[in-house]
Formats: structure tokens, C-alpha cells, sequence
């Protein structure tokens, strides 16, 4: 006897392949959206719909863009001589929202993973390396996270960049604002210290 029904079933099995939804999670959203009106449901199918259909990534930066190019590309108020790298669309929100960057972006899509199978050539790098040969880039800002494989990723494009001539930088890291010394950790505490201001 069937418990589960093949469209439910199907639903379960998709939304268990999106990234960090396991099986427990897929099913719990799929007896929601069961649970739900039909228009919060149809609103959600074309929404997705919508975003495969209408969005893509700029041909310069791979953000995530309605036209090609993006619009901070194309703007003529950004700063054109900086591009700060960073892996995912979603850094390049998070930058967004402090309103103190206003130069240009380049998003890898990914960092260096060679347990995930992911090399250089999985990423944008190719594309970051021609886009310094065609422009006037004084400076790339690195804004990797700040964890094994970012670090790994910035330091390669570091090496890659370093004979361009291209000043390259790094995010500063330190404490958060917030939070208290005993509870940070040596790596964070020891690059508060070594990027430290004046005051």
C-alpha cells in the first residue's frame, strides 16, 4: 500500500536536492505548501518561474542581473578602477548594504574546493584576469570569506594577480561589533591586532 502520493513524493525528493535541505526539511516544506492557499502556492511556482526565466548573470561581473550588462557595470557613478572579488551573489548584497563600497564586483561563483572537486576552472578567475587586461584597474579588493577555502582562493588570485601590477588587497578581519575578547578566537584576535588603526 502507497502511503505517500507520486506527487508529493516527487516534491519531497526536489526539494531535498537544494542545497542544505535534508530529507526531514523537504518534507516538512512540502506538507506546508500542501497546508497553504492555492494562490501562496501558485505565487511561489512564479516566483521561481520568474526567476529562471528573466534572470541571468552579467557577462562582466556574474552577478545576478535582469540586463546585460548588470547595472552597477554599466553605471558611470561607480568607481571603475576597483573590483572587489567575492564568491557568491549574495556578498555582493551584503556589501551593498553597508553603502561604503562604490566600486565594481566580480563573482566567482565558488571558491577552491579540491575535496569538492572544484578548481580554478569552476570559477570566474579566467574572466577576472581578462577583465584586468581591458580596463584600467588599479586595485582588486579580495573579500573571500574567511575560512579555509577562501583563504586558499584569495591567496591563488593573489599569486595570479601579483605580476600585473594590480594593488591587491584583502578585507581587514577583527573582532565584531558586539562581541566580547574571551569569547573570539586566537586566529580573529591575532587579526584584530594586526589591523589595528589609529584612534
Amino acid at each position: 500500500m502507497r502511503v505517500v502520493v507520486e506527487p508529493v513524493s516527487r516534491l519531497i525528493d526536489e526539494f531535498s536536492r537544494l542545497p542544505g535541505i535534508g530529507p526531514k526539511t523537504a518534507q516538512r516544506l512540502t506538507y506546508h505548501l500542501l497546508r497553504m492557499p492555492a494562490e501562496q502556492a501558485r505565487a511561489l511556482a512564479d516566483a521561481i518561474n520568474q526567476v529562471k526565466d528573466r534572470v541571468s548573470f552579467c557577462s562582466i561581473c556574474f552577478n545576478v542581473t535582469e540586463s546585460d550588462p548588470c547595472e552597477l557595470c554599466r553605471s558611470e557613478t561607480r568607481d571603475h578602477s576597483i573590483i572587489c572579488v567575492v564568491e557568491e551573489p549574495l556578498d555582493v548584497l551584503a556589501l551593498e548594504r553597508t553603502g561604503s563600497y562604490t566600486g565594481l564586483y566580480h563573482v566567482l561563483h565558488g571558491a577552491l574546493s579540491p575535496v569538492d572537486g572544484i578548481g580554478p576552472s569552476e570559477l570566474k578567475i579566467d574572466a577576472l584576469i581578462k577583465r584586468l587586461h581591458e580596463g584600467s584597474v588599479r586595485e582588486v579588493i579580495l573579500a573571500t570569506n574567511p575560512n579555509v577555502e577562501g583563504e586558499a582562493t584569495a591567496s591563488y588570485i593573489a599569486r595570479l594577480l601579483a605580476p600585473s601590477g594590480v594593488r591587491v588587497t584583502r578585507l581587514a578581519r577583527g573582532l565584531p561589533v558586539g562581541g566580547d575578547l574571551e569569547y573570539a578566537d586566537d586566529v580573529t584576535l591575532k587579526r584584530a591586532l594586526e589591523g589595528r588603526i589609529n584612534f
